[in-house]
């Protein structure tokens, strides 16, 4: 029949494009008509094989079966492949001279106590004894009074608390602190350790079989409000650590790479936190 039009390799996106917005009676969000332009683009350039295809959707559909409400495989395919990480690179710029953002992680709890400086936030004291201090500024290098500070860590073995709730204290390795009135905090803790990110599903699995780096090196976080200043959630390295290059969620970056220090049987670590100011539509604390 005339004035319909043929479907084919040159007009693939467009049609669906067209479509789309046609369906819904309205601007078609931007985010979604790239993403169908993309995806056509991408199977003209690799010309898959049906068999290829089906493949590609057995994968998929693999992913959404290891997913549920205590695993989302979705976001491993997210954090595995950089975009995670390049999401909250374009939401959380920061000025030169600013503690920069990273990956919030899965292990975070919003709950977790509030304690005195000073307090060990280690309730098993299992492991190696560290000593944190911090100080938390302005881009101008004046020290912020008040602001709030949360830390979570893994063990001595790369768990968190929340992955093992029958080996692990309550709330182990968490804490939640105030900076003093020079911007200062302190507290003890136990040096944690890297670990490999799951790699039982189908994600891992893919990613292993490429020889893929499935490490993440030792780190702390940090998430740190103060008011009139954007909310930092972050990172800090353990320079020593052998994954630090290749560390699987792309969160690495050289401000972020703390000197773990050893005296003896003890370790510390002393790290400078940088707030840039609120902006309008920012995420202020």
């Amino acid at each position: 029949m005339s004035g319909i039009p043929s479907f084919s390799e040159a007009n693939s996106a467009e049609m669906v494009a067209q479509r789309l917005l046609k369906a819904k009676a309205g601007p078609l969000p931007r985010f979604l008509a790239t993403v169908v332009d993309h995806l056509h683009q991408i199977v003209r350039e690799t010309r898959p094989s049906a068999a290829d295809w089906r493949q590609a959707i057995a994968f998929l559909t693999e992913i959404g079966h290891a997913s549920d409400d205590k695993r989302q495989e979705w976001v491993l395919l997210s954090d595995l492949l950089g975009v995670t990480a390049l999401v909250e690179e374009i939401n959380s710029r920061r000025p030169n001279g600013a503690t920069p953002n990273t990956v919030r992680g899965p292990f975070y709890r919003s709950d977790a106590p509030r304690l005195a400086l000073g307090a060990d936030i280690s309730l098993d004291g299992a492991g190696k004894s560290l000593t944190v201090t911090g100080r938390v500024t302005d881009l101008d290098g004046l020290p912020i009074a008040g602001a709030t500070v949360e830390t979570w860590q893994a063990n001595a073995q790369g768990f968190y608390e929340n992955q093992q709730p029958d080996l692990q204290p309550e709330f182990n390795l968490r804490g939640v602190f105030a900076t003093d009135k020079e911007g200062r905090f302190h507290y003890r803790t136990v040096k944690p350790a890297g670990y490999g990110v799951p790699d039982d599903g189908p994600v891992g699995q893919m990613l292993r079989q490429l020889n893929y780096p499935l490490s993440r090196p030792a780190h702390i976080h940090f998430l740190i409000r103060a008011d009139g200043f954007e909310t930092l959630t972050t990172q800090v390295f353990e320079s020593g650590d052998p994954h630090l290059s290749e560390d699987a969620l792309f969160g690495v970056k050289p401000e972020l790479v703390g000197d773990f220090k050893r005296t003896g049987e003890d370790w510390s670590l002393d790290f400078a936190f940088v707030l840039a100011m609120a902006r309008k539509g920012s995420r202020a604390a």
